[in-house]
């Protein structure tokens, strides 16, 4: 895939609206930084094979992106989807645990891999929503518990902990287990 060089000016339509229809992986990173530019490479390398579009941040010179998403530490790698953070980590990394990172972020959705009619339906219509519900009213019963919760665990992964559905549906989940 590409490889974009983002600006306070172009995150929203480069980054946020993007990442509606792909996995984007933002790195956070400045010019005098020696652990981003080890890191940078392996980045390159790996979102390349995997196919991912790989959006470039200069912190110094984008304060205010790096701000909004609480860069502290560089090099800071954030991975983007349906417009909100999914997956992130803080330092240089060996390529294989930067690999590791990209496997799960790049793991198909999971409206691919269900075999429940409903939950398959709604997941596919892009309705998480009804998909946590039905899978809601599952986790209340005894014999159907683990596996209803073990599917939202799945989806809560896939919108990323920052989407609101999944904010109100593990609350609703976590009341209905405890």
């Amino acid at each position: 895939m590409s490889e974009l060089h983002v600006t306070d000016d172009t995150f929203e339509q480069e980054v946020i609206e993007r990442s509606k229809t792909e996995t984007v992986v933002v790195d956070f990173w400045a010019d005098w930084c020696g652990p981003c530019k080890a890191l940078a490479p392996v980045l390159e390398e790996k979102t390349q094979a995997k196919g991912v579009t790989l959006a470039k941040v200069d912190v110094d010179a984008n304060q205010r992106v790096a701000r909004e998403y609480n860069v502290s530490g560089i090099p800071a790698v954030k991975a983007f989807r349906y417009g909100n953070v999914v997956a992130e980590f803080v330092g240089a990394q060996p390529p294989a645990r930067v690999e590791a990172f990209l496997d799960e972020i790049t793991q198909p959705p999971v409206a691919e891999s269900v075999e429940d009619p409903a939950v398959a339906e709604a997941l596919g219509a892009g309705d998480y929503e009804r998909a946590l519900q039905i899978l809601l009213e599952r986790a209340e019963n005894a014999e159907t518990r683990e596996d209803a919760r073990q599917l939202m665990l799945r989806i809560f992964q896939e919108l990323g902990q920052e989407h609101p559905v999944a904010s109100t549906y593990r609350r609703r989940l976590a009341a209905a287990l405890f």
